[in-house]
């Protein structure tokens, strides 16, 4: 039962009452300290305001809740470029050739590739169908008419080969249940296929090498004229990918990814060794692996293992999407394809399902990170090409039809363009790419998309414990114009749902001019509570022409930057000077004094009140943090004592 005092010039403190000899002075407990500045001032010199600022997204997408300072150059996802340090940008600009009349059904492109500058694309039909070679005309923006050639196959894989007397071939292999073999040409004129069971091919020691379905691997010095060599040691299917790597001892050789792991070709001994890099068995294992750099990326599902091999010692290091907090679930899905450009490693992830979540009573839940998450059922969602620096993760393209494969991708500098390619939706896509580091402020041809979105992680100060008051959002932004627009949103609480700020776009007409600073002061000036907030940032430029020089202009965002306000729950400290000169409510000032020191070394709360609530609202659990008395000698047990009681 909760004490209460009726009397005047009383307290109760653990139960007991004591006179005291002035008013109760009460003081507000629960402030932070004021900051200290010390020599230049900077943003976050203010006394009583927290800022956090975001211009650097350079450590690319993954993160859903960032925690502290060292996160704040992630995003949780974005289609917009994060490049570039102080400059939130438009993705590149993304054309999608037109299609070929092939007349396939479900029609994918097996393959693309690149001979004598001029890019070559597969079609592939049913099972039952003869897949369809095409040129693409660039002048055109056309696939012309299907060249004659004899594979009767899906094409699974494609490399460029240059024997030893100097011609160069374009490979295509292909292999479904009807058959194997490889087609070939030189000019890209006329094509010839042998019939040589081959799935997937690479070149080495400069001989053309492929490999079979059931894991023969054969090569051919003069093209057309096969050698078998060694077996792969493993069940029928599971070669996944044929690719060249140095070895342990900085040598290149040859590789095969399987569904089980990776094992090294022993040329002397024409035979296949065990790398004793094991996965477990996955149909996606070692797709689209590739090398890249000074290093070998492996896939498997929706992870990547990045592979150094070198100095009589093996380095694996997680480097995929899937590490802290993943992608978004309907962004999911397998990687199978894989290209090395200047800049980045592509990666591109197919999601061939609707986007679906399969409750953690089906399957368990994965940890990533901090956090647990539903494991979502594989290759669903919406399929993209996102790049890898070394530094972070960014969305190159992403599919804006759920369910649709990303069929393959190839990198070439045909026609004079340093451009990806890649197929989906019986359409062959490709982008422009730069070949070095640029600034976007400084060069003025490089084309952009029409719409980019870009989502901060979820930001919570720290400190969850507490409430947060969100005060202004400077949004900092450049070459705006009438078209070229931002618009600005923003959630709180770890729920969804968005909020616009006072003008759903900014442009230069909002702003006052083509660059500047934009203000949003949240709620009318009295802030908006938040435990957790987040913005999303959508950039938008002129969409009446993507062939004019409205292509090169695109909205910049600078920086945001969240003035903030911690705000502790009300926390009371009470100063009672207790008069101890005469016995009260029948206690003698001995006992008095015993029953104070008693609540003074408690090592739990001790209750403390001065009023008569009928809901003990104003009864408060406190520490005695501070005691100051005046006692007389001897026998004489009176005096006075100043105790100072905080609530914790």
């Amino acid at each position: 039962m909760t004490s209460s005092v009726v009397e005047t010039n009383e307290v109760s403190i653990n139960g007991y009452y004591y006179p005291v000899s002035r008013p109760v002075r009460s003081t507000l407990a629960s402030i932070y300290p004021s900051k200290l500045t010390i020599g230049d001032t900077s943003k976050d010199s203010q006394l009583y305001a927290s800022v956090i600022a975001w211009s650097d997204w350079r450590g690319g997408i993954g993160i859903s809740r960032m925690e502290g300072a060292g996160e704040v150059n992630r995003a949780w996802y974005s289609t917009c470029q994060l490049r570039y340090k102080n400059h939130l940008v438009l993705p590149g600009l993304v054309t999608e050739s037109t299609s070929p009349s092939h007349g396939l059904t479900d029609a994918t492109i097996g393959a693309i590739n690149t001979l004598s500058d001029e890019v070559y694309a597969f079609w592939n039909g049913s099972v039952s169908e003869s897949p369809v070679l095409y040129k693409y005309n660039n002048t055109g923006d056309s696939w012309g008419t299907a060249l004659t050639q004899s594979a009767t196959d899906q094409v699974t894989d494609s490399v460029v080969f240059t024997d030893a007397g100097g011609t160069t071939y374009l490979v295509f292999a292909h292999y479904d249940s009807n058959g194997s073999g490889y087609t070939y040409s030189s000019d890209g004129s006329s094509w010839t296929t042998d019939a040589t069971d081959t799935k997937y091919v690479t070149v080495w020691d400069e001989r053309l090498w492929g490999i079979s379905h059931v894991g023969q691997l054969w090569y051919a010095t003069a093209i057309g004229t096969e050698v078998n060599d060694a077996v792969l040691p493993l069940p029928d299917g599971s070669i996944t990918k044929l690719f060249v790597a140095r070895n342990a001892a900085g040598v290149p050789i040859i590789y095969a990814a399987t569904t089980r792991g990776l094992y090294a070709h022993n040329a002397d001994n024409a035979m296949w060794e065990d790398t004793q890099m094991d996965f477990p068995v996955h149909p996606d294992n070692g797709k689209g692996t590739v090398r890249w750099r000074d290093s070998v990326y492996i896939p498997s599902g929706n992870g990547l293992y990045k592979y150094i091999n070198g100095n009589n010692a093996a380095v694996i290091t997680v480097v995929g999407p899937d590490r802290d907090d993943g992608l978004p679930s309907d962004r999911r899905g397998a990687i199978r394809h894989m290209a090395g450009s200047h800049n980045e490693l592509l990666v591109g992830i197919d999601a061939r399902a609707a986007p679906a979540t399969i409750g953690a009573t089906s399957f368990p839940y994965q940890w990533i990170s901090h956090h647990g998450a539903r494991v979502i059922e594989p290759t669903t969602g919406f399929s993209s090409i996102l790049g890898y620096n070394d530094m972070g993760w960014e969305v190159k393209w992403q599919a804006s039809t759920a369910g649709r494969g990303l069929d393959s991708i190839h990198v070439s500098d045909a026609y004079s363009k340093y451009r990806v390619w890649w197929g989906h939706k019986n359409i062959v896509h490709f982008m422009d790419l730069p070949s070095d580091i640029i600034n976007p402020s400084e060069v003025g041809n490089f084309a952009y998309g029409l719409k980019g979105v870009h989502e901060t992680p979820w930001f919570n100060a720290g400190q969850s414990e507490i409430k947060k008051l969100a005060l202004r959002l400077n949004i900092e932004a450049q070459d705006l114009t009438g078209a070229e627009t931002v618009k600005v949103e923003y959630a709180v609480n770890y729920v969804e749902e968005y909020y616009d700020i006072e003008d759903t776009l900014i442009n230069a007409s909002v702003m006052g001019a083509s660059s500047g600073t934009y203000t949003h002061t949240f709620g009318s000036k009295a802030g908006t509570e938040f435990r957790a907030i987040k913005f999303k940032v959508t950039l938008e430029r002129d969409t009446a022409t993507t062939t004019g020089l409205e292509k090169f202009n695109t909205p910049d965002v600078v920086s945001l930057t969240l003035e903030y306000r911690k705000k502790i729950d009300a926390k009371w400290g009470h100063t009672v000077d207790v008069d101890l000169s005469n016995p009260y409510r029948g206690y003698e000032p001995k006992d008095l004094r015993a029953n104070l020191i008693s609540a003074i070394e408690s090592s739990t709360l001790v209750e403390f009140t001065f009023r008569d609530d009928s809901g003990g609202t104003r009864n408060y659990y406190v520490d005695v943090v501070s005691a100051v008395g005046l006692e007389f000698t001897g026998y004489d047990e009176r005096g006075s004592t100043t105790l100072t009681l905080v609530e914790p």
